[in-house]
């Protein structure tokens, strides 16, 4: 275990360098003038001028090299020092301390969700494999797989929020504020998690183990209940780890599309208002929460799977 979890730390230390590193130099490859477009935002294009632009670039120190302002942020990443917002000067860490809570809330909400809708449809098809409520399963799987998250979103919205009027469209701060978020996500995840679950399932009930605990005489439905849970839950939750990338991605989509105050939201703000700290804190912090959603993964794997324990101990033997 010790030993796994030194992996994951080193793991986020290069996630760290290298994601700050790349969004470093893909912010400054973007053509336009950084202070110009600041300058505007609190003057107002009518009234900015070159002098304003470079009273903002003397400001904020962009008026130093590339390698300088790549060794200052390097230096202020070690004390873990993100800097301040281009825009608002608030510290990043302040912005980002705030807005991680409602990100993992909304992550957590509709990882939830979308487990609550694989898991009974998923090993409800496993026992009827090539039945037509299996063929059915697949073809809905397909369908909503194949919409991106944000199209999901919009027709949840177009449905309950424009034409039932039965929640909100977008805001923040009561449980009706998060259902549509959270599904739009759910949904894009229980899609592919059901069929994960559909094959283990069928597995397990096909598997040497489960027949002899049958031969035993255990009927069907108790020697499912223990022997076929945790080597479904395995391969659930490793697939759990995979689909984070893509609940990483969803998120800055349906926070945008929400307007729900998450780090995907004040991403996708910060990305058209050319504030660099802010996107490169927003990039970090998500790369972290990637390897951080991983570890749990492995280390509920470690507790669930006896055979890695075991094999650990035989290796310290």
């Amino acid at each position: 275990m010790t030993k796994l979890l030194l992996s994951r730390l080193y793991q986020a230390l290069f996630v760290a360098w290298s994601v700050g590193t790349l969004t470093f130099i893909l912010m400054r490859m973007i053509p336009g003038d950084i202070a110009y477009r600041i300058a505007a935002g609190r003057y107002g294009y009518d009234y900015v001028n070159e002098q304003a632009a470079l009273a903002v670039r003397a400001e904020l120190g962009l008026d130093r090299s590339g390698v300088e302002l790549y060794l200052s942020w390097l230096w202020d990443l070690l004390h873990f020092n993100l800097g301040h917002s281009l825009v608002s000067g608030e510290p990043i860490v302040d912005a980002l301390s705030h807005q991680l809570g409602h990100s993992l809330l909304l992550a957590g909400a509709a990882t939830l969700l979308s487990l609550c809708l694989a898991i009974p449809l998923g090993i409800y098809c496993g026992r009827r494999v090539n039945q037509w409520s299996d063929h059915l399963a697949l073809f809905g799987s397909i369908i909503v797989r194949a919409q991106p998250v944000f199209l999901i979103g919009l027709v949840l919205i177009l449905i309950f929020s424009l034409h039932l009027n039965l929640l909100p469209v977008a805001g923040f701060g009561r449980l009706e504020h998060v259902i549509l978020p959270a599904c739009a996500l759910a949904c894009s995840l229980a899609a592919m998690s059901n069929r994960m679950i559909r094959n283990a399932t069928h597995q397990v009930i096909h598997s040497s183990y489960f027949q002899f605990a049958r031969l035993k005489g255990l009927t069907e439905s108790q020697a499912f209940q223990r022997h076929a849970h945790k080597n479904i839950a395995l391969p659930v939750i490793a697939f759990v780890g995979i689909q984070a990338a893509g609940l990483v991605e969803g998120i800055v989509m349906i926070e945008s599309l929400f307007s729900w105050p998450g780090i995907g939201h004040a991403l996708s703000h910060a990305i058209f208002q050319r504030d660099i700290p802010m996107i490169q804190g927003a990039a970090l912090i998500m790369g972290l929460l990637f390897v951080f959603i991983n570890t749990l993964v492995d280390v509920a794997q470690y507790y669930l799977d006896p055979r890695q324990r075991f094999a650990k101990q035989e290796s310290h033997a």
